[in-house]
């Protein structure tokens, strides 16, 4: 039995607010209503979509049918303006996985040139670049920012370039871990120091300054560390002297130039980025492709 595109946009706003009476709420009816056409849907497939926690989570099968309303909702609204016809309910909308640095830096810019003349809604999810490809696999997310080269099912991926990071901290740091701030450009930073100075993360998944400290012989695991969730703050933080951390070199440059912070040595971090995007036949992806390849080719280090 064909998939009723409205049942499937009912299991994916279900997904999206987390509970049935939040998903009524949005939908203007009953949780009831919401409900049975639940049981509808899931009675047309013969497979279970939905855990019924708090909050909601689709199952495998469940994800496959909420990209397929994403899916759905965006070529009818093409459709719609291609036919000339006057469009049908909110403009669609599309769902993208970033990681915080590039929201912070390079990603905003893409989204402004794409949005300035495209009758769309964007959401964006801020996650880590390890994970935004799960995004995607569940239908969470219909095009993202990822570490992987490798593409996720339905989708095509294309490398965007890399973010550099280097390792800088500031001097009252410096002074209290290690001694005379003058000597930083001198003086290589030993491994005794960095197993016992604190460090600086983004938050628990960050793996920047931890990839470091292994080049440096240093088990992470046992150093300690703050959590800053934030691109700008966690660059304040060095700042103040909280803790030494990887820094964007277009953050870092100015700072160490002003002696603002101060290098730790050591060889850069470069994390490479790829762009996912669902396999959809959409000019909208198209064009927010179009928008993404071009800011990456601005500010990243071009993909070897």
């Amino acid at each position: 039995m064909p998939i009723d595109p409205h049942l499937a946009e009912t299991l994916a706003t279900v997904v999206d607010e987390g509970t049935l009476e939040a998903a009524a709420r949005r939908m203007h009816v009953t949780p009831s209503a919401v409900s049975q056409r639940l049981k509808q849907l899931e009675q047309q497939v013969g497979q279970r979509l939905l855990v019924r926690a708090k909050p909601v989570r689709p199952t495998e099968a469940g994800q496959a049918v909420v990209r397929f309303a994403r899916r759905y909702a965006l070529l009818e609204h093409e459709t719609q303006a291609a036919l000339g016809l006057e469009a049908q309910g909110a403009r669609p909308r599309i769902t993208i996985a970033v990681n915080a640095d590039s929201m912070a830096t390079w990603f905003l810019g893409a989204l402004a040139e794409f949005t300035r003349t495209r009758d769309v809604q964007v959401e964006l999810l801020r996650e880590d670049q390890d994970e935004t490809e799960r995004l995607l696999t569940s239908g969470a997310a219909m095009a993202a920012v990822t570490s992987s080269p490798i593409a996720s099912p339905g989708c095509a991926v294309a490398p965007l370039g890399s973010l550099v990071y280097v390792a800088a901290a500031a001097p009252d740091w410096w002074r209290r871990w290690i001694g005379d701030p003058a000597t930083a450009r001198t003086q290589q930073v030993g491994a005794d120091v960095l197993a016992r100075a604190p460090r600086v993360d983004f938050d628990r998944s960050d793996e920047l300054q931890a990839t470091w400290l292994r080049e440096r012989g240093v088990d992470p695991a046992l150093t300690p560390r703050h959590f800053v969730p934030s691109t700008h703050d966690l660059a304040v933080a060095v700042e103040q002297g909280i803790g030494w951390a990887m820094l964007l070199v277009h953050q870092a440059e100015p700072l160490l130039e002003t002696g603002a912070v101060l290098p730790l040595g050591g060889q850069p971090v470069t994390t490479p980025l790829y762009w996912q995007v669902t396999r959809t036949p959409s000019t909208l992806l198209e064009d927010l492709s179009r928008s993404v390849a071009e800011a990456a080719q601005r500010s990243l280090r071009r993909p070897s």
